[in-house]
């Protein structure tokens, strides 16, 4: 959902979401027929003792709660029956002055079913119902009719609320398990956001930060289980109203093409096209230009292929797949902008050069670093100057186990080179086959990603899901294979590579989910999927796309956003801040916790999930409690004199720059040290044996970060014996404190998370980044052992949790003090 959108368009969001008719009728009054006769003194008997057992109900509910979780007015809802004929009543179940509110009824869905209507009772009220129940037994009005007879005549059970006592969608929807999480609508009190987004994080429930607000509610999105929002309800007075996130791509897709035409030029007339010179470039099968929503971003003139006898334009024969990277390469998941109602800025442009041949051709596979070349040649004639990421899911299934490959190692001469650096996004690859969900983790260890996506320079994307609600009743019974959080059921891993090659992916974005029956194998229902840009929309507007391609289109946006916003960057430094900016779910760090420090445990599981789930927020702002410090450097690894052999030449040290004040002031209050390290290698990918004097990579870098005890001098003499100890193939010092250790070395990106007290941080205040061999050394006759190596370098701390700003007592020093050690 868009942040605040107008109530016209909550109105059009509703409408379109099975309510129409509900909207387009005049409103009705609603006249209740007589009551029946009943008996005055059973009917209060039964209603006080159901009242009765109720508030005992709560008052046991309230002794019991977490002191860390309550929140709020402390009182406790009430769940309460009425038949049909009894909806006059609903206004007379609340009194303001008690601050008692009605807020929510469920209408019954069966004939005969009673109106279930729930009410918030502050503690002060809890007697509120039993006095109405008494007078209504003992008092006559001076009418000679019971007292509160339109109230308590028409109540007719009573018992304490949960969760399912304030869901008011359809009963088919309610989850069956109570540990199933799916997301909500959740319709807030007024004034209660901030209470709510305490328990919420208490009880590690998933928010979305966007939010509705009308005058009395404000709706927001959770990723929860219907138990952990019970726990909430017992604890809080947040909540009124629970719904079931309806925002899915099965909406959109039941539409007809009209339909879909409406929505789609609807958000057309919010679109703001580029006015930048950033561009996101995806090859693939070519983009249809002439889809009104493509159309703002794609000139002609960044419309290519590698073959003009093909024509730029998409087909058939790959189902569209290059509009469908397209469009999640520009708009990522378009559900929220379609029922959103703000202007949608589009800050970078498309280029597209089309690599895939009609159906009656083919690539031979040899020529495939060619063709990428050439397709990334077209685009970079056309606007030489133009700052873009490129993306590509075309990938070829391979037995290397990680080695490179011709195509592979083109992607890592096309990062390199000197001249024209360049930021290349990839997909892991998809499983192919059919899939179980007990295969699911399973399977995708044992299947390695795809060619070219083992190139060192390239950002690998994975895919993982927190798409687990299945809303569509044509697919009522299904479930999700994956669970929220965890990897996407086709997601290609490099756990079974052998142990030298590099982390791949490095990083996973929403790729979608699969949905089973229990008895056929997994299939990509639209509730699981991303809805974006249909290549035909003459007939319809909208598709859906998933698995690894949708997660590659999503990382190639995320890149396109941080060139907008930071131009001047290398690409060795967006590969690095979006691996940086990411974090494992839930789901991943549980099992990472659960290791317990076992490395080889760890490490299996960061081939599976790279570094996490990349966020944009993260990777370009610092709040007061996280502090990031961005460095872009070079050095010349090497050197040779004379005749002699080639040696290591420079180091560097990096003075960083930490509010040893604050930290200090902190004491053992636990910190958090992040470092990544991104450089590109230029390739010599012959296979030769993978020796020390034949190596694949140009050079290697490493960092180490000064241990709190060391002198400066000190830390250079650990830095020079690392490096010699590397090159003399000895077990490397230096990693046992952080997460990852000297796993972090495989490839040319290098990132490890250290943890301890904030005194302990204050005094780590260098970095040294240090060459090791490659074939620029040992190959000096080759004429690179001179050649420079530039590198990003990037470190967070953070406090989390702790009420001390960091960060400004920095902002004004953030230049790294850098020496030069040779």
């Amino acid at each position: 959902m868009a942040d605040d959108f107008p109530r016209d368009r909550a109105h059009i969001h509703l409408r379109n979401n099975g309510i129409r008719e509900a909207y387009r009728r005049p409103n009705q009054l609603i006249h209740a027929p007589p009551l029946p006769a009943r008996d005055r003194a059973s009917h209060a008997a039964a209603l006080t003792q159901s009242i009765e057992q109720a508030v005992e109900s709560a008052r046991q509910q309230i002794a019991a709660r977490d002191p860390q979780l309550s929140v709020g007015t402390p009182g406790f809802y009430l769940e309460i029956d009425l038949p049909m004929s009894g909806r006059a009543a609903l206004d007379q179940l609340a009194d303001r002055r008690r601050h008692m509110e009605l807020v929510a009824v469920h209408e019954p869905t069966q004939p005969g079913a009673p109106i279930t209507a729930s009410v918030f009772l502050p503690q002060s009220a809890q007697a509120y119902y039993l006095r109405k129940v008494e007078a209504y037994r003992d008092v006559d009005t001076d009418r000679g009719r019971p007292r509160n007879e339109p109230l308590v005549s028409r109540m007719e059970t009573v018992r304490l609320a949960t969760a399912r006592s304030l869901f008011t969608d359809h009963d088919d929807l309610f989850p069956q398990a109570a540990d199933e999480q799916v997301w909500w609508e959740v319709w807030l009190r007024d004034g209660r956001r901030e209470n709510f987004e305490h328990i919420a994080e208490a009880l590690n429930i998933t928010l979305r930060t966007h939010a509705v607000r009308f005058p009395e509610r404000v709706v927001m999105l959770a990723l929860a289980s219907t138990a952990m929002l019970d726990r909430m309800i017992a604890h809080s007075d947040v909540v009124a109203e629970l719904r079931r996130a309806k925002d899915t791509p099965s909406f959109f897709m039941g539409l007809g093409g009209a339909e879909q035409r409406d929505w789609s030029d609807e958000l057309l007339g919010r679109v703001r096209p580029p006015q930048s010179d950033i561009a996101v470039c995806i090859l693939d099968s070519g983009v249809r230009r002439t889809h009104p929503l493509i159309e703002p971003a794609l000139a002609v003139e960044d419309w290519h292929t590698v073959k003009p006898a093909w024509g730029s334009d998409d087909t058939p024969a790959w189902s569209g797949h290059g509009t469908r990277m397209a469009g999640v390469g520009l708009y990522g998941d378009l559900v929220p902008l379609l029922v959103g109602g703000d202007p949608v800025p589009l800050p970078f442009r498309l280029e597209s050069v089309r690599i895939l041949p009609p159906e009656d051709e083919a690539n031979d596979p040899e020529l495939y670093g060619a063709i990428t070349a050439e397709a990334i040649a077209r685009a970079e004639v056309q606007a030489p100057e133009r700052r873009r990421a490129i993306a590509m899911a075309v990938t070829s299934a391979s037995p290397a186990r990680g080695r490179p490959t011709s195509w592979s190692a083109a992607i890592d001469q096309l990062c390199f080179e000197e001249e024209q650096r360049r930021l290349i996004v990839l997909s892991a690859g998809n499983i192919g086959d059919d899939l179980m969900p007990a295969e699911h983790l399973t399977r995708n260890d044992l299947e390695a990603v795809d060619d070219p996506s083992q190139a060192w320079n390239a950002l690998t994307v994975g895919a993982f899901t927190e798409k687990v609600d299945i809303i569509d009743t044509d697919f009522a019974g299904y479930a999700p294979i994956a669970p929220v959080g965890e990897l996407s059921p086709r997601s290609r891993t490099s756990v079974v590579w052998d142990r030298q090659w590099p982390v791949k992916p490095e990083v996973v974005f929403e790729g979608g989910n699969l949905a089973h029956d229990g008895v056929l194998p997994g299939e990509p229902i639209d509730d699981l999927q991303i809805l974006t840009t249909f290549y035909r929309p003459e007939l319809r507007h909208f598709t859906t796309l998933g698995d690894t391609s949708a997660a590659t289109a999503h990382a190639a946006r995320m890149a396109g956003l941080i060139l907008s916003a930071r131009p001047e960057l290398w690409p060795e430094t967006v590969r690095a801040l979006i691996v940086h900016s990411a974090e494992w779910t839930p789901a991943m760090r549980a099992r990472i916790d659960a290791c317990n420090g076992a490395k080889g445990e760890i490490q299996a599981l960061v081939r599976r999930y790279g570094y996490g789930v990349p966020d944009l927020g993260r990777a370009l702002l610092s709040t007061v409690n996280d502090l990031t410090l961005i460095v872009e450097d070079e050095l010349q690894p090497f050197q040779r004199e004379g005749g002699a052999a080639a040696k290591t030449r420079d180091m560097k040290l990096h003075r960083l720059p930490w509010p040893k004040e604050q930290l200090a002031a902190l004491g053992a209050a636990q910190v958090e040290l992040r470092v990544t390290l991104s450089y590109f290698i230029e390739p010599n990918p012959g296979e030769r044996g993978w020796t020390r004097r034949h190596r694949y990579a140009s050079h290697g870098l490493r960092f180490r970060v000064k241990s709190a005890t060391e002198t400066v001098d000190e830390f250079r003499a650990r830095i020079n014996q690392a490096a010699r100890d590397e090159e003399e193939g000895a077990p490397a010092g230096g990693g046992e404190e952080w997460l990852l250790g000297t796993f972090r070395d495989r490839g040319s990106l290098h990132a490890d998370f250290w943890s301890g007290s904030a005194a302990d941080l204050a005094e780590r205040d260098a970095i040294g980044v240090f060459p090791v061999g490659g074939w620029w050394k040992e190959k000096p006759y080759l004429e690179r052992v001179d050649a420079l190596a530039r590198y990003a370098l990037i470190v967070t701390i953070r406090a989390p949790g702790v009420d001390v700003d960091i960060f400004t007592p920095v902002e004004a020093a953030l230049t790294v003090e850098t020496s030069v050690e040779t």
